[in-house]
């Protein structure tokens, strides 16, 4: 929490500066569902925007839109009571070089299990905070800081209880009665130096794609601390992001050999994108990451200034092999807008390969990689703000392991790119229409995947073994181990009472089915109602 802390204090220092035209930049954490009322702009053949580096500085036409969403549909009122409610933030003020806004945000869910053998009573009880300050259209500050309690499903409570965390928000307390404790918080801070050029600091996440998942960054695991440098230039756009992240599996460790330690619970990232936009309609996109321990095996490393250079393809991706003590990877992104309304995107995730087992079609195990194809809309049949995606990821197994999970693709003991890890293919489809205040989404997932039979067997999906236990270097394929068969339905509507901070009323009804080979099919189906706000995600599709 001192991270939060710090940026805090800048942030209302800088208020404190200031003298008393608002603020033309504006930071907001990436929410997939509220990132899809943009895509008529984003995806138009009309425009040429970088689409793929999340979460975006709001400036320019995306912030004209950012305001229009926020002000659409307003409630016409004098009272000071329903303007708060409806249309305003608690707390705002506008002056001529500087802007503040602060916000309560409540989550109040209740929810009944209908299916299967604990029909248990789920809800989550979270007390919240945000504030946003803007000062003289160049430095924007934004967070947020939750207190939170919850009872979950089945499935995401054995979840929880494996990777000690709620998925994608941080450590959680146990307590009686399958309840979980847990605070979430997010900071950023954001100075515009010109068109070309953005600095930030942050306590927050990242996702690199135009789709739904992602295989090179996503925003799943916990916040993490970075550092973060945006340059454009031209239709080139360029992300470099040096990341400090915690890895609870890896506790400290002391050394018998040298006294040193290895682990020390950290671990550092480097990730690097370059996004080129050739015309309107094609963007092809270059990604950089590697990853590596906090502490080697002699006490020594911390941060490593061979990676400072932010230059992309450090080293090429040949050499990242069982000796290497760094997890590096190299990813191809691309989009191309086909119709008016219609654009296909893809990524590409190379890890360690050989080239003469690469081609050979033998199921070399450390010829790693994963591959997304994907297809989204928007305004679909000529319906204003109905918006569809349908995608298909993979991932072949031991693909984010490491020779210790130390140096592994994770964060906070989960994933830093698709939640299953790896050894999997996925389809999903997605659709959502807003009309007016009203939000409503519907999700289908299908996904076979393959798990360790028991602990000592890795099969490659559990990202956290060492990919010095393969058991086979020949004939591994997708899906290897116990196969898993999983389909999950989601359906929610919503009505936005205030679009500041999206403060809405909203029912829903999420239903999963995981089909396990030779054992009993694990069966969910919750259905909730609850008053809920905020823009942060929450992945139950796991």
């Amino acid at each position: 929490m001192k991270f939060h802390a710090i940026l805090f204090s800048v942030a209302l220092l800088a208020f404190g500066l200031t003298s008393t035209v608002q603020a033309q930049v504006e930071n907001q954490p990436y929410s997939y569902q509220h990132y899809q009322k943009y895509n008529e702009l984003l995806y138009s053949p009309e425009t040429r925007l970088h689409t793929a580096a999340k979460p975006f500085l709001f400036k320019g036409d995306l912030r004209a839109k950012f305001d229009s969403i926020q002000h659409a549909n307003r409630v016409g009122s004098d009272n000071i009571f329903m303007r708060k409610i409806f249309n305003e933030h608690l707390i705002e003020i506008h002056k001529e070089d500087h802007s503040f806004y602060l916000d309560f945000l409540p989550d109040f869910v209740i929810g009944k299990e209908l299916i299967g053998s604990d029909k248990r009573s789920t809800w989550l009880n979270t007390r919240g905070l945000q504030v946003g300050l803007n000062i003289q259209d160049k430095l924007t500050f934004y967070a947020n800081a939750f207190e939170n309690q919850g009872v979950f499903p089945n499935y995401l409570t054995d979840y929880i209880d494996q990777a000690g965390v709620i998925p994608g928000q941080g450590h959680t307390k146990d307590l009686a009665n399958n309840k979980k404790d847990w605070m979430y918080a997010t900071a950023r801070l954001t100075y515009d130096f010109s068109d070309y050029f953005q600095a930030t600091v942050a306590y927050d996440k990242n996702h690199i794609g135009d789709g739904y998942r992602s295989l090179l960054l996503s925003d799943f695991s916990s916040n993490y601390a970075h550092l973060k440098f945006t340059g454009e230039i031209g239709n080139v756009q360029y992300t470099s992001i040096w990341a400090y992240m915690n890895d609870p599996r890896n506790p400290r460790i002391d050394s018998l050999n040298s006294g040193g330690r290895f682990g020390d619970g950290s671990k550092w990232g480097a990730f690097q994108y370059l996004d080129y936009n050739a015309t309107n309609r094609l963007s092809i996109g270059l990604f950089q990451a590697v990853v590596w321990a906090n502490r080697n095996e002699a006490g020594h490393r911390g941060f490593d200034f061979n990676y400072i250079n932010p230059v992309i393809f450090l080293r090429p991706v040949e050499s990242n092999n069982a000796s290497s003590p760094d997890k590096m990877f190299l990813g191809l992104n691309a989009k191309y807008k086909v119709f008016n309304n219609i654009s296909a995107y893809g990524q590409f995730l190379l890890g360690e390969f050989t080239a003469k087992e690469f081609f050979a079609g033998k199921g070399y195990a450390h010829n790693k990689w994963g591959s997304q194809l994907g297809v989204k809309g928007f305004n679909l049949f000529n319906v204003q703000n109905l918006n569809f995606l349908a995608e298909y990821n993979v991932v072949r197994p031991y693909t984010y392991q490491h020779f210790v999970s130390i140096s592994n693709y994770s964060n906070n003991g989960e994933p830093l790119a698709h939640p299953r890890g790896a050894n999997f293919k996925e389809l999903i489809g997605m659709a959502h229409y807003s009309w007016n205040r009203f939000d409503f989404s519907l999700q289908g997932v299908y996904s076979r995947y393959g798990t360790d039979p028991n602990p000592s067997t890795n099969m490659g999906g559990d990202i956290f073994q060492s990919y010095r236990t393969i058991p086979n270097m020949y004939g591994n394929f997708i899906g290897q181990g116990v196969q898993n068969d999983l389909y999950y339905v989601d359906a929610k509507a919503a009505y936005v009472l205030n679009p500041k901070y999206n403060l809405r009323f909203e029912v829903g009804y999420t239903q999963r089915y995981n089909q396990i080979v030779d054992s009993p099919t694990q069966k969910s189906g919750v259905i909730s109602v609850g008053l809920r706000s905020t823009f942060r995600n929450f992945y139950g599709d796991i």
